[in-house]
């Protein structure tokens, strides 16, 4: 049985009660490392919250369940995807070697099958969406597609991670409304801001093995100055989302978890060391919190009371 990954809690359950067999697929699809799928989830049940409280009405269940089991599927499916296009670069940096395909636990045949399982099972869900719904979720196939390219053309793949992880919040507004409209793309905005930051600490993880590599990231762009950057990120990512919330008229009691939501991340950009990758990779995770408490926020704003935001 392979070692737990290093960017995986040792007492994941994967490793702790997956059977043997099943493993390699189950970290190729990062089910080892659940913080990805909130953070791909998240801005969906955000966008759909958004919708419901400018309706005056609670979030969907159902519509939240089929973005939590959408979310683990493409995220899977898209993590497959960037371990096929990135194998040879993962052979190289320490913290990736032993991912299933480099490590020769699943050939890239098997990847690509895997691939297929989850998407074929996310079409089914998003075909029960409305169809500006399904239209975006056929769109962003594209942002998919090229996301495992970025590092190796620019200094900035973490924006398109933004753009590629955040477009739930579009598809969850329209799934909730039909529609869509300035509310879902501050959303949207904010949510790719957001990304970049909490990206770019990540990042910080493999600054000296990306180097080696030679792809590119934030966080070596950024070097030192990666903690005001990401601040400055942050920044923008809350602003955009009270625009976002003052333009869907919700109302007060969405203020006080949004304004933790901000003190969350910028506790986060405060504490960020480069020189401390453990600390990164806290932080990255700490981010499903921040996530939540945004979402908190949506909910919240539906009820108006006398005042707005």
């Amino acid at each position: 049985m392979a070692a737990p990954l290093p960017d995986a809690a040792p007492s994941n359950w994967v490793d702790r009660h997956a059977p043997r067999r099943l493993q390699p697929r189950l970290k190729l699809g990062r089910f080892d490392r659940p913080t990805g799928i909130w953070l791909l989830m998240l801005p969906g049940w955000q966008g759909i919250a958004l919708a419901g409280a400018q309706a005056g009405q609670w979030p969907d269940p159902w519509l939240l369940l089929k973005v939590l089991v959408g979310a683990a599927l493409m995220r899977a499916a898209g993590c497959a995807y960037n371990d096929i296009v990135d194998r040879d670069i993962d052979a190289k940096v320490a913290r990736t070697a032993g991912r299933p395909i480099p490590s020769g636990q699943i050939s890239v045949k098997q990847a690509w099958a895997f691939l297929a399982a989850c998407s074929l099972v996310s079409l089914v869900i998003l075909l029960t969406l409305p169809p500006l719904a399904i239209a975006l979720g056929v769109g962003s196939l594209a942002l998919v597609a090229a996301y495992p390219f970025m590092k190796r053309i620019t200094w900035w793949p973490q924006a398109w991670l933004g753009l590629t992880f955040n477009w739930g919040a579009l598809l969850g507004y329209a799934a909730a409304s039909g529609t869509l409209g300035w509310p879902a793309a501050l959303l949207y905005a904010s949510g790719v801001f957001w990304t970049l930051g909490y990206d770019t600490i990540y990042a910080v993880q493999d600054l000296e093995d990306d180097a080696l590599a030679g792809v590119k990231s934030s966080a070596l762009r950024l070097g030192a100055a990666a903690p005001k950057a990401v601040l400055g990120f942050y920044v923008a990512s809350f602003a955009l989302a009270l625009a976002a919330g003052w333009t869907a008229g919700l109302g007060p009691l969405a203020l006080p978890p949004l304004a933790l939501f901000g003190m969350h991340l910028s506790r986060q950009a405060a504490r960020l060391d480069v020189a401390d990758p453990g600390l990164a990779l806290s932080l990255f995770k700490s981010n499903s919190l921040a996530g939540l408490l945004l979402f908190l926020a949506l909910v919240a704003g539906m009820w108006r009371g006398p005042l707005g935001l």
